[in-house]
C-alpha cells in the first residue's frame, strides 16, 4: 500500500529517534547491569516445562505485559524499540499505516501467554509502534501456554533462571502436585539443589523411624509438611519476612537450615528447626533495632530491663502442650563449682519426666577460656553426669557475660535451671544489681531457680494472682499435673485487691477444662508468707508462680513476692513469663 510521501518521510525519521533512544537504552543497561533484551519464547518454553496450551481468542492485552518474541527477540530492546537499522523500511510502513488508522486499521496480533507475560508470534513491528505512539493496550488472538512455573511481565534473564531451576526442581519432585498451594520461589542460583539434598536426607531419617522403604514422592509431601512448612509457619508468626522485602520465605528457610548446622556445630547440641527460626528472628530483631534504643540498653541497668511481653513463651509451645513434651529441651548453666551441679540434679529428674534433652551452658571470661583445662573438665564431668542417670546431653563452652549468654541460649531450648546461690537481697540497691533478678526479667523461657536443695519432684504448689504471668504458671502447672501425674495445689492470697475469690475459681475452671483437678487455698496476708507456708504445710516440693508484674522501677524500690520466696525457700521455684 502507497502512503503520502510525508507521511513516510515523518515515519522514517521516527524511527531514527526510536532508534537513537534503544541506542541510549542499551548504554545505560550495561552501565547499571539492567538486561534490555526480549525474552526468547523458545528458551522460556524448554526451560519452564511447558505442560499444555489453549487458544483464548481475541483479546484486548497491555503493551506493557509484552515481553519476548517468538524468533525476533534480539531486533527489539525490552521497551519494543527497534534495534536493526534494516528495519527502518518494514517499520516505517507500520507506523504510517497506523497514523492512517482512519482509513486502514491495523490487524490483530497473535501472542503466546505464559502466566502474566506474553510473547509475540507475529506483529512486532504493530507492538513497536503502537508502543511509540503512547498506546496501553493492542488487541491480539492468545494462546495460553501453561508452564510449572509462571512467570511476569517483570521477570529478567536473570530471574528467568531461576524459574527453569525451580521448574527442574517441581519436575524432579513433583511437589506442584503434591502440594499445589506450596511455593518454593528462591532469588539465589543452586539453592534447589540444597532442598532436593534436605528431602533425601528426610527421607533416609523417615525409613529408620518407620522401618520401612519410603517412596520419594511420600518423602517430599512429609517433608513439606514436618520440616519445611513448620518454619515458614514459624517467619509468619513473627513477621520476619518483613525485615527482608527482597526475600522469599524458602529464602528464609535456607537460611535457618545454614543457621541451625551453625549452632549444632559451634554448641555441639541438636537443635531443632523451630528454635533455630526463633533464634534467628530474636537476631534479626536485635540488628534492626534502632540505635536510640541500643544506646538506651547498653545504659540501663540490667535490673531495670521489661524483658520480653508476657505470653509469648506459652503462644510459641501451645501446640507442643497437646502434642509432644512442654519441655523437650532443657538448658542448665553450671560454673564447674561443687554447689553449681544442684542445677543439673534438678535438671535431669525433669527430663525424666518429659523425655528431654539436657543442653549444659558453662560461660567462661575470654575466648581463650574455652579449651582451657577447667572449662573442659567441667564439660566431662557434666557428660558423665548425664550417662549416670541414662539422660541425654550435651554441653555448650561459650565466652562472654553470663546472663546475656543464658538468656541468648535459652531461645533454643523451652526451659532454663539455674542454680541460685545468690537470690535477689532485700536492699533496693543491691535487686537493682542482683545478676538472677535481671535474668529472671530478661529470660524469654520459664526459669527453674534451685537454692542447693534437689527435691523429686512429688507435689506441686501453683501460687495464681490472676495477673498475665500467673496464667503462664497456670498453663505449667496444668500440664504438670496431667502430664507428670503431680498432686497441684492452687493458692490464691487475697492480698490488696490483686486476687478475688473469683481468680481461684477462673483457675479451677481451666483446669478442669484440661481435664485435671486441685485442691483449692485460699489465704489472707503477706502473699510470699502465705506462699511459703501453704508450701510447707502441703509438703509441696516444687513452686510455680509468675514472674515480675510490676513496672521494673516500682519493684527495685518496693521489692516482689517473687524475691521474697527466692530468698526463702528452701525447695526449687519454677518462675513463669
Amino acid at each position: 500500500m502507497n502512503y503520502p510521501s510525508s507521511g513516510m518521510h515523518t515515519a522514517r525519521e521516527d524511527f531514527r529517534r526510536a532508534r537513537q533512544q534503544a541506542a541510549l537504552q542499551e548504554i545505560v543497561g550495561r552501565l547499571t547491569g539492567k538486561p534490555v533484551e526480549l525474552l526468547s519464547y523458545e528458551d522460556v518454553y524448554r526451560k519452564l516445562k511447558a505442560t499444555g496450551s489453549a487458544e483464548r481468542g481475541l483479546r484486548d492485552i497491555p503493551l506493557d505485559a509484552i515481553v519476548g518474541s517468538v524468533g525476533r527477540y534480539t531486533d527489539f530492546t525490552r521497551t519494543f524499540l527497534p534495534r536493526q537499522n534494516s528495519d527502518e523500511d518494514r517499520w516505517a510502513g507500520v507506523k504510517a499505516a497506523a497514523t492512517n488508522m482512519s482509513a486502514h486499521g491495523l490487524p490483530p496480533i497473535e501472542v503466546y501467554q505464559i502466566g502474566e507475560a506474553y510473547f509475540v508470534r507475529d506483529g512486532n513491528h504493530r507492538v513497536s509502534v503502537a508502543r511509540q505512539m503512547g498506546a496501553t493496550h493492542v488487541q491480539a488472538y492468545v494462546i495460553e501456554v501453561r508452564t510449572r512455573v509462571p512467570i511476569s511481565p517483570d521477570t529478567s534473564p536473570d530471574e528467568l533462571l531461576l524459574k527453569a531451576e525451580y521448574a527442574e526442581f517441581l519436575d524432579r519432585t513433583k511437589l506442584d502436585q503434591l502440594r499445589p498451594l506450596a511455593d518454593l520461589t528462591v532469588t539465589v542460583p543452586g539453592q534447589y539443589e540444597i532442598l532436593e539434598h534436605h528431602i533425601e536426607v528426610h527421607r533416609y531419617f523417615m525409613g529408620l523411624d518407620f522401618q520401612r522403604d519410603i517412596s520419594y514422592e511420600e518423602a517430599v509431601g512429609h517433608w513439606y509438611d514436618e520440616v519445611y512448612l513448620p518454619v515458614v509457619l514459624a517467619f509468619r508468626e513473627r513477621g520476619l519476612l518483613r525485615h527482608f522485602p527482597d526475600r522469599t520465605e524458602t529464602d528464609l528457610y535456607l537460611w535457618v537450615a545454614e543457621h541451625r548446622a551453625a549452632l549444632e556445630e559451634e554448641l555441639g547440641w541438636r537443635i531443632t528447626a523451630a528454635a533455630a527460626a526463633v533464634d534467628l528472628s530474636a537476631r534479626e530483631g536485635a540488628n534492626l533495632q534502632s540505635a536510640a534504643g541500643r544506646i538506651f540498653n547498653a545504659v540501663l541497668p540490667a535490673g531495670l530491663e521489661a524483658g520480653p511481653p508476657a505470653g509469648a513463651w506459652r503462644k510459641d509451645r501451645l501446640t507442643a502442650r497437646y502434642t509432644d513434651r512442654l519441655f523437650g529441651d532443657i538448658l542448665v548453666p553450671v560454673s564447674g563449682e561443687d554447689s553449681g551441679w544442684f542445677a543439673l540434679e534438678q535438671a535431669w529428674r525433669i527430663a525424666k519426666l518429659d523425655s528431654a534433652t539436657l543442653h549444659g551452658l558453662h560461660v567462661v571470661a575470654a575466648e581463650d577460656e574455652r579449651e582451657s583445662e577447667a572449662a573442659l573438665k567441667v564439660r566431662d564431668h557434666f557428660l558423665w553426669r548425664c550417662g549416670e542417670v541414662g539422660v541425654p546431653g550435651s554441653l555448650a563452652i561459650e565466652a562472654g557475660e553470663v546472663t546475656p549468654k543464658i538468656c541468648e541460649r535459652a531461645l533454643l531450648t523451652d526451659l532454663v535451671v539455674v542454680n541460685m546461690a545468690y537470690p535477689p537481697a532485700p536492699e533496693p540497691l543491691a535487686r537493682l544489681s542482683s545478676g538472677f533478678r535481671a535474668l529472671l526479667r530478661r529470660c524469654a523461657r520459664p526459669v527453674l531457680a534451685v537454692p542447693g536443695v534437689v527435691t523429686p519432684l512429688t507435689k506441686v504448689l501453683l501460687a495464681y494472682d490472676g495477673s498475665p504471668r500467673a496464667e503462664e504458671a497456670l498453663f505449667v502447672a496444668a500440664y504438670a499435673a496431667g502430664e507428670w501425674h503431680l498432686p497441684l495445689t492452687v493458692l490464691t492470697v487475697l492480698e490488696g485487691g490483686r486476687a478475688t475469690d473469683e481468680t481461684l475459681e477462673r483457675a479451677r475452671q481451666y483446669l478442669e477444662f484440661h481435664e485435671t483437678s486441685a485442691a483449692l487455698v485460699r489465704e489472707t496476708g503477706p502473699a510470699d508468707e502465705a506462699i511459703l507456708r501453704v508450701a510447707d504445710e502441703r509438703q509441696c516440693d516444687l513452686i510455680i508462680m509468675g514472674g515480675y508484674g510490676r513496672a521494673p522501677m516500682i519493684e527495685v524500690v518496693v521489692g516482689s513476692a517473687v524475691d521474697r520466696v527466692l530468698r526463702e525457700a528452701r525447695k526449687p521455684v519454677l518462675i513463669c513469663r
